[in-house]
């Protein structure tokens, strides 16, 4: 076998893969026979198929799939050895397709590459960004504990609508001249407050009782979502169409969650026995909660602000031809028109994965297969969280991680959010990091 490999730019070669009888007939020869002793057809004892009659009526196919297994594997080798760095997969050469597939043969295949640029992308103690430090202000303390008063409050009916109420309506369609659209929606539905976007359709709210009538009601502009009014006048179709018209709405009842009492009972459900006494120490703890995730915000604002920093520095050129050729070929059902929309964010992508692994081995960055692991493991345990208050045993978390990472697709995933965390942990004691403190309102409104 020869292979031998023409540059036709930095950045694209063609490797060409030339097999003589010599290479395979020996494998071909030893799978008819192979073949012969397995098979059952009429006329012949099991086992006893003379292996003419294999080559001869199946000799084609054995030879078409021995020859692309030792073609997969010696370009494959070939690769490895000569330590090339690839972008995508190989490209066969369509005009390759044209043998007679005779034992004697010389094939002679061609293959496209497309090659990774040289990545001169350094970071040093000149490169800048700003790390905020998130403040607990009085606001979002107060919101925070509301929210979690009301997750532990009670349900009541009061008399009127007060604002964060929950209207229980009857809503009626309504024609242009204002009169009952005959065949319109009629549903008996829930309406948050906390929806109503629409400060004085919100006003108008306010104040209601039960049966009170609001006779042209503009819902549309109220919520101005078109995800929520499907599911409010509860369109089931897979593309709802949102009407424009107005609602007879009817107040049937008003829902109100009351937030739960400051006292021992709430503190020990919310924290366990004794962890906190006074609404002090509960402030405490929920400022302290609050700080966590704010640190998490900050941490995954810096780290979006470092991939956008580094991959405009990252502005190394991309064999752009083949890689579209390529992504074409792996991605059938993508058109022309989206793949050309999506590629640049593939190549920024690209390009800033290039940078991570030139960081990870000028560095000797490892990754260990316990790194992945707990990450995983810590994935699944905040995911059985949302949806029990009760946490898994480490016993059960163990499985369902052993399990979770018997799938490649998911273990890749995790495999390359450790990667970005550890370029991302190493860059930050390298660039510098100008640190400012923010309120985490003022902090919202930098998305």
């Amino acid at each position: 076998m020869n292979i031998t490999q023409e540059k036709t730019d930095d950045l694209n070669a063609i490797v060409t893969v030339k097999i003589s009888p010599d290479d395979y007939q020996e494998k071909v020869n030893k799978t008819i026979k192979d073949q012969a002793k397995k098979m059952k057809l009429p006329g012949f004892r099991p086992g006893m198929v003379p292996p003419a009659h294999v080559k001869k009526t199946y000799g084609k196919s054995i030879l078409v799939e021995e020859i692309n297994t030792l073609l997969s594997e010696s370009l494959n080798n070939y690769i490895q050895q000569n330590e090339i760095e690839i972008l995508g997969q190989p490209l066969p050469k369509e005009e390759d397709n044209n043998f007679n597939w005779d034992y004697n043969d010389e094939f002679v295949f061609n293959y496209e590459l497309g090659l990774a640029p040289e990545v001169d992308v350094e970071f040093t103690s000149k490169d800048k960004l700003t790390q905020y430090n998130i403040k607990v202000d009085e606001e979002t303390l107060a919101s925070r504990t509301k929210s979690i008063r009301r997750s532990y409050g009670k349900m009541t009916n009061p008399e009127a609508v007060a604002d964060g109420d929950v209207i229980f309506g009857e809503f009626i369609q309504l024609s242009a001249d204002g009169s009952v659209l005959e065949n319109g929606i009629n549903v008996t539905t829930s309406l948050r407050l906390d929806a109503v976007k629409d400060a004085k359709i919100l006003k108008s709210l306010i104040g209601l009782k039960k049966n009170d009538v609001i006779d042209s009601f503009d819902l549309v502009t109220a919520v101005d979502d078109e995800k929520l009014l499907a599911k409010i006048l509860k369109l089931e179709d897979e593309d709802p169409i949102i009407p424009k018209s107005n609602f007879k709405l009817t107040v049937k009842n008003i829902n109100r969650l009351e937030e739960a009492d400051l006292n021992q009972e709430f503190f020990d459900k919310l924290f366990g026995e004794g962890t906190v006494k006074t609404e002090e120490e509960f402030k405490a703890k929920i400022t302290e909660e609050l700080e966590t995730m704010m640190a998490q915000d900050a941490d995954k604002k810096l780290a979006a602000d470092l991939y956008k920093y580094g991959s405009e520095k990252a502005n190394m050129p991309l064999p752009n031809d083949f890689l579209k050729r390529w992504l074409k070929i792996a991605n059938k059902e993508v058109t022309d028109e989206e793949l050309e929309k999506g590629y640049e964010d593939f190549a920024k992508n690209l390009r800033w994965t290039l940078v991570e692994n030139k960081i990870m081995k000028d560095h000797k960055i490892e990754i260990k297969y316990e790194d992945v692991y707990q990450l995983a493991k810590a994935r699944l345990d905040a995911q059985f969280r949302m949806y029990s208050p009760q946490p898994l045993s480490e016993e059960q978390l163990g499985q369902y991680t052993a399990q979770f990472m018997q799938d490649k697709e998911n273990a890749n995933r995790i495999f390359d959010e450790v990667k970005a965390q550890k370029v991302f942990d190493y860059l930050k004691t390298v660039i510098t990091l100008d640190k400012k403190d923010i309120t985490y309102n003022k902090f919202q409104e930098l998305y």
